[in-house]
C-alpha cells in the first residue's frame, strides 16, 4: 500500500509540473502576443509610437489614443492606464494632449490622466503604480456631492531625466525641472527646479544642486563606482552568476 501511494504521488506532482510549465509557457506567448509596439498595435492607435516602444501585455484603461503620442524607446509596463480626454470618443483637436518622450518608462500600474496637457520629458523614470493627473475634483459647493461638481484641470510638464518614486503622486498643474528625483509616496503640486529631490506629501524640497556648491546637505551615500572600460556584456554577466563564494 505505501508503495502504491508513493507512486500515486509522484505521478500527481509528475502532472502538477506539466500543467505549470504549460500554464507559464502559454502565458508568456498570450503576453508577447499582446504587447503593442508600432509594427503591432492591435486595435490602438495612437498619434504616434516610437521605435523600439513598448507596451506590456495586459494593458491598462487606454482611450483617446489620436491625441496621444509616444517616444522612441519607451517602456510601458502591465496595466497602465494612458488616457487622453475625459471620456473615450471626444475631439480634443488638432494638438497632441499626452506626449512621452524617448525612452520614459512608467512602472507597472501607473497612471497617466491627460484630461488637458500632460508632457512627460525623454529619459524619466517612474516606479510601480506612480499617478499622474492634470485634473482634479472640485468641492466648491458644499452642498452637491463631490464626484458630480465640475473638475478644475491644469497642465502637467515634468522635464527630462526625472525620477518618481513607487507611488508618486504628480497633481494638476505641476512643473518639474530636470532630473528631479521624487521619493516614494511624495503627492507633488506646484512648481520644482532642476536637480532638486522632493518628499512628503504635500512634497516639500530636501536637497538641491548647484555648479558651485554641489549637494545640499550633501549626500551620505559613497558615489557609485564606474564600470571599467572594456568590460564586456558577456564579462558582467559571469560576474553575475558567481557565488558569493567566488566572488
Amino acid at each position: 500500500m505505501p508503495k502504491n501511494r508513493n507512486t500515486f504521488s509522484s505521478l500527481t506532482a509528475w502532472r502538477r509540473r506539466l500543467a505549470s510549465r504549460a500554464v507559464h509557457g502559454g502565458w508568456g506567448l498570450i503576453k508577447e502576443a499582446g504587447a503593442v509596439t508600432a509594427e503591432h498595435p492591435g486595435k490602438l492607435r495612437f498619434r504616434r509610437i516610437g521605435a523600439g516602444t513598448r507596451l506590456a501585455f495586459p494593458q491598462g484603461t487606454v482611450f483617446g489614443e489620436p491625441w496621444i503620442e509616444l517616444g522612441d524607446h519607451c517602456i510601458i509596463a502591465e496595466q497602465v492606464t494612458l488616457t487622453a480626454g475625459m471620456m473615450p470618443g471626444l475631439d480634443l483637436g488638432a494638438d497632441p494632449i499626452l506626449t512621452l518622450g524617448n525612452g520614459v518608462v512608467l512602472g507597472r500600474g501607473s497612471h497617466v490622466i491627460a484630461d488637458t496637457t500632460v508632457t512627460i520629458g525623454s529619459d524619466t523614470y517612474c516606479g510601480p503604480y506612480v499617478y499622474i493627473t492634470s485634473t482634479n475634483h472640485s468641492y466648491d459647493d458644499p452642498h452637491q456631492p463631490v464626484g458630480k461638481q465640475w473638475p478644475r484641470m491644469e497642465p502637467v510638464e515634468i522635464g527630462p531625466g526625472c525620477w518618481l518614486g513607487t507611488g508618486a503622486v504628480v497633481l494638476p498643474g505641476a512643473r518639474l525641472g530636470r532630473n528631479v528625483v521624487v521619493a516614494a509616496g511624495a503627492v507633488v503640486r506646484g512648481e520644482v527646479p532642476d536637480h532638486a529631490v522632493v518628499a512628503g506629501a504635500p512634497a516639500r524640497i530636501v536637497r538641491t544642486w548647484d555648479e558651485e556648491n554641489g549637494w545640499q546637505p550633501p549626500l551620505r551615500t559613497p558615489a557609485p563606482v564606474p564600470i571599467p572600460e572594456g568590460v564586456t556584456p558577456q564579462q558582467l554577466l559571469a560576474i553575475a552568476e558567481l557565488t558569493p563564494e567566488e566572488a
